[in-house]
């Protein structure tokens, strides 16, 4: 019987833990959004201004060498996995869609190697973004 309670009191949450575990949430979708930004809403300015230039300047370096930036009407589960981790540098995807004029060129090495600093970069970003929410809702990460 004393189980039975303990597993009640473990289903319902107090008031204050949803709204921690809801503002972890917005500091996780605004890490993702800009990179960093969820770090520096925690006021971790070291892993925010870090998270910014890593992101960026990898968006900047494979975008520059016409690597292939993904869009949504992949051909087959690669395409897909590629436009997710693309997806993942947040608003950088659409400045590496801006900067993209000519078109990706990945018959050259450095189209090749520029497709995955783009991916380097989503899922960096991405990872940034779920330690920025860790670290909201109060677990160490």
């Amino acid at each position: 019987m004393a189980e039975e309670t303990g597993a009640q009191e473990a289903v319902a949450a107090p008031p204050q833990d949803s709204k921690r575990e809801a503002i972890a949430l917005v500091i996780g979708v605004a890490g993702w959004l800009v990179p960093g930004l969820g770090h520096a809403l925690l006021k971790m300015w070291g892993r925010a201004v870090m998270s910014f230039l890593t992101v960026g300047l990898l968006v900047i370096l494979g975008a520059g060498m016409r690597g292939n930036i993904f869009s949504s009407s992949g051909n087959d589960a690669f395409d897909t996995l590629g436009f997710l981790a693309d997806l993942g540098t947040g608003t950088f995807y659409v400045a590496a869609r801006s900067l993209e004029t000519n078109g990706a060129d990945v018959s050259h090495a450095g189209g090749d190697y520029g497709t995955r600093l783009l991916a380097t970069a989503g899922v960096l970003n991405l990872l940034a973004a779920l330690h920025a929410y860790e670290a909201a809702r109060g677990r160490k990460a």
